[in-house]
């Protein structure tokens, strides 16, 4: 069973730093704010494919997105 504590991405940190909100990514994608908010919490994680869109909106490398262990 996965530690409910692990960080497995960095999503909401790198949102902070490029000043931008959930809000505002959910509408870059086309998803709900709640799908963004579970992935800024790490109840949930986005799909590979979601991590590069991401990556592409936010103008990082999916390396950046990831906490490495």
């Amino acid at each position: 069973m996965a530690d409910p504590k692990r960080r497995y991405n960095r999503i909401k940190i790198v949102l902070l730093e490029k000043e931008k909100t959930n809000i505002w990514l959910a509408g870059q994608l086309g998803v709900s704010t709640t799908a963004v908010s579970k992935w800024c919490t790490n109840r949930n994680q986005p799909t590979v494919e979601t991590l590069f869109k991401i990556s592409e909106i936010l103008n990082v490398g999916v390396c950046e997105l990831l906490v490495a262990k």
